[in-house]
Parts: structure tokens; C-alpha cells; sequence
């Protein structure tokens, strides 16, 4: 895309955070959310990695969408930057969900000094994306890490392995977590993802997914910036559930394409049964029916994440004086509910796709299976039932949800 023409989509002239604001910034995706969907299914079959995907979204602005006014950025609302995701997800899921620590990392910006900021923003406006490197595959106490920043004669660097670092094959810098042998908590260390010392592997095996990079990455004594290195610190940010939410957007834009792929199917379809009406199945009132409970379902999930978002933006308006705890609380407790809801509606709306047709459906050259493969990949990423337990908990008994996530051996394990 031009600069020209590239600039000609960035003005939106509606109120900010208006309907008709939503359809400006729709309407400046469109053509490149278009363009990512033709060959989504064979990249998938290929495994052919979507860096040209990226770099369209990169040229388009799209991952500077929440750069604040204040360095120079057209920053849109979280309700509008999810239902974002939620096409560009329909589009390809893939790339939506390897984005997710990229607009993470965005937000974190926003909550360090200023210096940070005016180090990091620029950067974001010039199209440089974030990955991310948190978890590990096992060995690491709760709370802790194996990977470490240690303290050289020639400054810091770090070592460790790391697994499910989705976004960071595609990335220009990626967000390590760390820990510091006698420092308190963790650390982020963000480094260069072509430094000496970074390895990026692409060996992610689930069945969904398959295209986001959530693979392995080793850090051998990588030099950092000690300006780079963040302490984490427990504290009510609205960090947590945009980070989930994210996922549930992705999970909604994956439910949006199976009922786009049910309806292209029935529309399109002459074979028919016996034991039907004998119709086509698009004039077939029980096929009918079938796809407008499949689309019911999508809409009610997407209805709940957006109603989420909702909340995450009502959380930061000044307008409404909430501090620190209320707005986590407003925040967190809308993200878990949704988390706890939706799922279930966008899982049974991918197994459905298969009532709609015929045994053709289950063809591997169709792919109609990586639907609910990628969705159920995502479901997984945190366990309902613990969500659920959270929500429960503080109905009952007030207890605020726990916002700083971690992963690692619970106590007496062997």
C-alpha cells in the first residue's frame, strides 16, 4: 500500500468510540482482512507461516491502534480494537491470536514511566511488533522462572528456555519473563528477537492453531538493556483481562467463519436425502434451522465479549472516578464471566457445521475440522472451570479474582 494511500485511511472522523467511528475503522480494514482470507486453509494444510499477513496488517496500521494521542498514535477504544480482532480472527485466527502479545505488550507500555514510553511508542508507530515468552514446559515453581537475568561483569543477559511463545517467530522484539536470583517477583526483559543468542523455533505441535509460532524459544546469554527490564508488580491493571480477552476474540472471529463456512455450504449445495424434504437444502426448513441456531450461538458469544469490552473501557473512564481496585474488579469479573460463557457457544457452533451437510464434510481436503480444532486450541489457553470457581467465589463470599496469572509446579509436587 502506498504512504498516500495508506494515510487517505487513517483519518476517522466520527466521535470516538461511536458506532459509526466502528465503521470507519472497519471499512479501513476490510480490503486487507480480505485479502488475508483468500488461502487461509491452505496455508493451514501447508503449514506455510503467515509473515506476509503480518506485514500487510503492519503496513495498514493496524498494531498501532492503541498508541495513545500523547505520542502521536489514533488510539481506538478496547471495544472497538476487540470487535477488530473478532473479523480479523474470522478472517484468519491464526493471525489475530499471534498479534495477541503484540497489543498486550502495547498496554504494559502505558503503565511505565515516562521514559518507557517515549522509548517504546515511536517504535510502535514505526511498525516494530512485540512476542511473547512466558511460559515454560515444566520445572519452574509457581510464581517462579527457570529462565534468568544475571548480573555480568559486562551487564545483564539471560538464559532460559521457553515454550508456547506465540507471536515471537513474527516479531521484532519479544517480552521474556524472568526472574532474578534475591529480587522479589519476576521481571519482563524485552529483546531484540534477531539478537545474538535468540533462538525461535517453530515446533509448536497442537492440533489448532498450528500457524501462531507458539513454539520454542532459547535465550543463550542474550545481552540486555537494564532500561529494558521490567519489574512485575502485583498490582489491580486491567493487564489480565485484556490478555484474555484477546483469546475470546479470537474465539468469537473462529466461530464467526464456521457459520459464514455453514451458510456458503447450504447455499451451495444440490445433494440432498431421501429422508428429507427432498429440497435443496437451502429451501430445507430444518436446514434452516440448523444454521440459524449455529449463527444464534456466534451471536451470543460475540454479544458477550463485546459486552466485555464494554467493561474494560467503562473501567478507564474518568468520567466514572473508579480507582485502581473497582476498576480491576469491574474489569476482571467481566472477562472471567465471559470467559465461563462463551466458549461453550462458539465449540458446539464448530461441531455443528458438521449437521449441515453430508459425510463430505469430513473430507481433509475441506478442513472443515480445523473450525473446532482452533477453537478448542484457544478454549484451552485457561480452564473454565477455574474462571467459573472465581466467579463463584466472589458472588459468594466477595473474594476479588486473582488478576497476576502464573504457571509452574503447584506445592508438594515431585
Amino acid at each position: 500500500m502506498s504512504t498516500d494511500a495508506l494515510e487517505s485511511t487513517l483519518t476517522i472522523t466520527a466521535p470516538y468510540g461511536s458506532e459509526a467511528a466502528y465503521q470507519q475503522l472497519s471499512a479501513r480494514f476490510s480490503e486487507v482482512f480480505a485479502r488475508i482470507a483468500e488461502g487461509t486453509r491452505e496455508r493451514e494444510q501447508q503449514r506455510i507461516l503467515p509473515f506476509e499477513q503480518v506485514q500487510w496488517l503492519k503496513d495498514a496500521g493496524f498494531t498501532t491502534l492503541r498508541v495513545p494521542a500523547s505520542h502521536g498514535g489514533d488510539p481506538v477504544s478496547h471495544e472497538h480494537l476487540f470487535r477488530l480482532l473478532i473479523e480479523l480472527s474470522a478472517a484468519d485466527s491464526n493471525v489475530s491470536h499471534l498479534l495477541r502479545s503484540h497489543f498486550s505488550f502495547v498496554e504494559t507500555i502505558a503503565l511505565q514511566p515516562q521514559e518507557f514510553q517515549d522509548r517504546w511508542f515511536p517504535r510502535v508507530l514505526a511498525g516494530e511488533i512485540f512476542g511473547n515468552a512466558a511460559t515454560e514446559r515444566g520445572g519452574n515453581a509457581l510464581g517462579s522462572t527457570n529462565t534468568k537475568l544475571v548480573k555480568t561483569d559486562a551487564g545483564w543477559v539471560l538464559r532460559g528456555e521457553k515454550y508456547y511463545t506465540t507471536g515471537s517467530i513474527f516479531a521484532d522484539w519479544v517480552v521474556v519473563m524472568a526472574t532474578t536470583d534475591g529480587v522479589e517477583g519476576r521481571q519482563y526483559a524485552v529483546v531484540d528477537r534477531h539478537a545474538q543468542g535468540v533462538e525461535i523455533l517453530d515446533d509448536w505441535d497442537g492440533f489448532g492453531q498450528p500457524l501462531t509460532g507458539t513454539g520454542t524459544a532459547i535465550f543463550t546469554d542474550v545481552a540486555v538493556d537494564e532500561q529494558n527490564i521490567i519489574q512485575r508488580k502485583v498490582a489491580s491493571t486491567l493487564e489480565p483481562a485484556f490478555f484474555q480477552l484477546c483469546l475470546l476474540s479470537v474465539l468469537v472471529g473462529i466461530g464467526k467463519a464456521a457459520r459464514n463456512e455453514a451458510a456458503r455450504i447450504v447455499a451451495t449445495r444440490t445433494r440432498t436425502f431421501n429422508t428429507g424434504s427432498g429440497a435443496l437444502f437451502k429451501d430445507d426448513p430444518q436446514i434452516q434451522e440448523l444454521v440459524g441456531r449455529l449463527a444464534s450461538n456466534v451471536f451470543a458469544a460475540e454479544s458477550i465479549v463485546v459486552s466485555a469490552a464494554r467493561d474494560l473501557d467503562a473501567a478507564l473512564d474518568p468520567g466514572l472516578g473508579l480507582d485502581a481496585e473497582a476498576a480491576f474488579l469491574r474489569a476482571e469479573l467481566a472477562v472471567q464471566q465471559a470467559h465461563v460463557a462463551a466458549p461453550k457457544l462458539v465449540l458446539d457452533a464448530t461441531s455443528e457445521l458438521f449437521d449441515v451437510t453430508g459425510a463430505s464434510a469430513v473430507s481433509t481436503s475441506k478442513s472443515l475440522d480445523r473450525f473446532w480444532r482452533n477453537a478448542r486450541t484457544v478454549a484451552t489457553h485457561n480452564p473454565v472451570a477455574f474462571k467459573a470457581r472465581s466467579v463463584g467465589d466472589y458472588f459468594i463470599n466477595g473474594t476479588i479474582p486473582t488478576g497476576l496469572h502464573s504457571i509452574g509446579e503447584a506445592k508438594g509436587a515431585k
